[in-house]
Formats: C-alpha cells, sequence, structure tokens
C-alpha cells in the first residue's frame, strides 16, 4: 500500500486522478478523483471512495446501487501526482448499467479469462437444465476432469494437424473446459498464475546469479 504524505497533492490543488482496474481482468472501469480525506476512507474501509467535484464532498462509489469496488491494492504512479486503483468490482462500475466507463469492449486479451472465469462463478449455481456450466458442475469433479482430458487430445490433434483455426478453436475448449475445473476444485486462475509467477521468478534468480 501507499503512504499518503508521498503524493504531490499540491499539483492539482487537493486532488489526485485515481484509475480504477479489475484486479483479475485488468480491464479498465472508471476514472475518479482522490483528495486526503477520500484515499484515507478508501484505505480504512477497503472499499474504493472518491472526492465528488460536483457534490463538494466524499462520495463511495456504489453506495446507492450496491455496485461498490473492493480495494485491492493501490499503486503510486513515478510522478507521485496519480493512483492506479485495483479493485474487485461488485455489478457494474458505469451509471449506465455497463461493466466499465469506457465501454462494454470487455478485458483486454488474456484479461477475458479473468471473466469467462467469473461468468462461470455465476453460472455454476444456474439451473443445470439451462446451463451447460450448471450441468457440467452438478456431474461433479471427476466428470469436468474426464472433459478436461479430452479436450487436452483434441488440442494435441489439433496442433498435428497444422490447421491454425481448428487448434484455436480447441484450445478455446479446453480453457473452458480448465476453468470450470478450477472452480469446481474450489481453485481460480489467480491461484494459477501465482504459481506461474514464483516460477518465473525463481527461473530468473537462478539466471542472473
Amino acid at each position: 500500500m501507499i503512504d499518503p504524505d508521498t503524493l504531490d497533492w499540491a499539483k492539482m490543488d487537493g486532488l489526485i486522478p485515481a484509475i480504477v482496474q479489475d484486479a483479475a481482468s485488468g480491464e479498465v472501469r472508471m476514472l475518479g478523483y482522490m483528495d486526503p480525506a477520500a484515499l484515507a476512507a478508501t484505505l480504512r474501509d477497503r472499499l474504493v471512495t472518491f472526492h465528488s467535484r460536483s457534490r463538494g464532498g466524499l462520495w463511495r462509489k456504489g453506495e446507492s446501487s450496491g455496485n461498490l469496488l473492493k480495494l485491492v491494492d493501490i499503486k503510486l504512479d513515478c510522478d507521485h501526482d496519480a493512483l492506479l486503483v485495483l479493485a474487485n468490482p461488485v455489478g457494474p462500475t458505469c451509471h449506465t448499467g455497463s461493466a466499465s466507463c469506457f465501454g462494454d469492449d470487455g478485458a483486454p486479451g488474456t484479461g477475458f479469462v479473468a471473466t469467462l472465469a467469473a461468468t462461470i462463478g455465476h453460472r455454476a449455481a444456474a439451473d443445470p437444465s439451462s446451463s451447460y456450466t450448471a450441468r457440467l458442475m452438478a456431474q461433479g469433479v471427476k466428470r469436468i476432469a474426464q472433459k478436461v482430458g479430452e479436450e487436452g487430445v483434441e488440442v494435441a490433434l489439433a496442433a498435428t494437424s497444422g490447421d491454425a483455426a481448428e487448434l484455436g478453436a480447441e484450445a478455446a475448449d479446453l480453457v473452458y473446459h480448465l476453468t470450470v475445473l478450477l472452480e469446481a476444485s474450489d481453485s481460480s486462475w489467480e491461484a494459477v498464475i501465482g504459481e506461474l509467477k514464483q516460477r518465473h521468478a525463481a527461473s530468473s534468480a537462478t539466471a542472473s546469479s
């Protein structure tokens, strides 16, 4: 976390721009402004709070709609005059109903996997008669694991055939079923990525020694 005393509050007359990013997917959700009181409230309550220029006071995002932004971390830029707020959004962030104030394009690049995981988490509790994901979850971990194995074989076969389009389609099936398996096993892509980061750090340390 950051030290509020290190921020350059004077540059913008006591306000600091704060970019809010979905901590899981990397999607930029909104831009707001914080003053020292808003930053203190955010750090204290772990709920993202801004200074509302129109209201002239504190404004907690989602205080009326319920679409809160649960704080994960805050990062300070190199000039100490802007904040990157990492948060777990509860519902859409934009007042229009869109997930992001910057449109409905969704998370960029591989960040979509986090969006997929969130969707699978929601559908897991749906009626199995109306959702393939729910039906798969109802069959249990062994059946889901079997599907992951089957899709892995399909990916390997597509790769050896040299058909790039088929490989992409089969890889998508594998990623989907693996995401379902992680959900069913009380694991997550965050855990997988955390493990990969640890391995990368260890490998980099070895290479530089």
